[in-house]
């Protein structure tokens, strides 16, 4: 009798054990859910997810929704996703941060449009040290690391059948020093590639036939390309460097957009955080909330200063195919064309009201219709001078153009 009742005993224990693991890993899944949803809520996502299951170090979620929160007037659709997401070899830390060695998404084929029928395939999607820090409010020195890598195999968009846009790859990622999910950084690295990108412009004249008719007159209907970015952030004196952000398209032509802004702390960034907090409570804001709240950004940006910024455009054949196609449009010759927009420059400068920019552009701008290679515009300040310097001189353009040391260049060698 007594062993019967000490099996019996023990047999009990078990399945309470059990059944309160069950219920501890349960609330240990949703608790990493819940962390998902308030640290992306942050950054003005606005997470629903489904249920969240443990099973060892492995998280799974069944699906969910995202809305980008943005103003009551422009609400943003909300879009829902019933795939499966997999965290693979999820920690908590002490701080009551976690850290994922992957998410994995299981490939995407589905339909996204009914007429014309739009469908999109994408194979691979994985990310690599997935973070979620610690923190109410969660700190920016943490929101910067919310993921070491993203990566996706082969996109493709398709319309009625026919691909209309297709992908090679996609990756992104940051290298954090000291570490990934340090709370103290002293700089981040960071790269983008989107490779291999095709689009089929051909169906444009469906949708818009003015458009599709400037479009294969140019010969534009199939263009490829790359889109490459590097930056590098140190978290001390805020100084943010866009060393590329390149969109690279063979036979069009290349965009390449750097800068150089020094001030742009982590400090800063909570701020900032905080004051898109505040305004996200609803309603419309009195003139007096409005007033104060611009005040506010200004106090932010005090300490952040330009150093320097650039736009280039280097061709590789769409400018010479505009300027015959609206030179042949308007039944004159490319020459004849060229020497009219020329002198339409000046006029077009006075209307702005500022006969300062008429040095600054007119020159340039002549020497690339005339010989169309690159055009850059660049700012650059004699020193490194705060954007509320700036702001303060937009009240005297000339004093202006001078401050930010404005300039814009035509057919030069780019920078190495």
């Amino acid at each position: 009798m007594t062993i019967t009742k000490i099996a019996t005993t023990m047999l009990l224990g078990g399945v309470a054990t059990a059944v309160m693991m069950g219920q501890a890993n349960a609330l240990e899944a949703q608790a990493f859910a819940d962390r998902i949803i308030e640290v992306y809520k942050t950054i003005g996502y606005d997470v629903t997810l489904g249920e969240a299951t443990l099973d060892g170090d492995t998280i799974t979620i069944d699906g969910g929704s995202v809305t980008i929160v943005s103003t009551p007037e422009a609400p943003m659709e909300t879009m829902t996703f019933d795939t499966e997401l997999t965290f693979s070899g999820v920690t908590e830390n002490a701080d009551g941060s976690y850290m994922a060695e992957s998410l994995t998404i299981p490939d995407i084929d589905t339909d996204f449009a009914e007429e014309p029928t739009g469908h999109v395939t994408l194979s691979d999607i994985r990310v690599d040290g997935f973070y979620l820090p610690a923190g109410s409010p969660v700190p920016a020195i943490g929101l910067m690391q919310l993921y070491e890598t993203f990566s996706t195999g082969p996109l493709s968009v398709t319309r009625d059948g026919e691909e209309v846009i297709s992908i090679d790859s996609i990756e992104a990622g940051s290298t954090f020093n000291p570490q990934h999910g340090a709370t103290e950084l002293t700089d981040v690295a960071s790269t983008l590639a989107i490779s291999g990108i095709t689009a089929d412009l051909s169906t444009v004249s469906e949708e818009d036939p003015s458009a599709g008719a400037i479009i294969e007159a140019l010969g534009l209907t199939s263009i490829s390309g790359d889109i490459t970015g590097d930056f590098t952030w140190s978290m001390a004196d805020g100084r943010m460097t866009v060393g590329e952000m390149l969109f690279d398209f063979a036979d069009v032509g290349a965009l390449n957009i750097t800068a150089d802004i020094s001030g742009f702390t982590p400090a800063v960034l909570d701020q900032i955080y905080a004051m898109q907090a505040s305004m996200s409570g609803g309603g419309e804001m009195t003139e007096e909330q409005s007033q104060a709240q611009m005040m506010q950004g200004m106090a932010i940006m005090q300490g952040v200063s330009v150093i320097g910024a650039s736009v280039r455009y280097d061709d590789a054949g769409l400018a010479p195919k505009l300027l015959d196609f609206f030179a042949s449009s308007s039944g004159a010759d490319r020459a004849t064309f060229v020497e009219g927009l020329k002198a339409m420059l000046p006029g077009v400068i006075a209307e702005t009201g500022i006969p300062e920019l008429n040095d600054v552009i007119v020159p340039p701008v002549s020497e690339f219709l005339d010989d169309p290679k690159s055009l850059e515009v660049k700012v650059a300040p004699p020193s490194p001078t705060s954007v509320l310097v700036l702001m303060a001189a937009a009240a005297n353009p000339a004093g202006l153009i001078s401050a930010l040391g404005f300039a814009v260049e035509a057919n030069t060698a780019a920078a190495e």
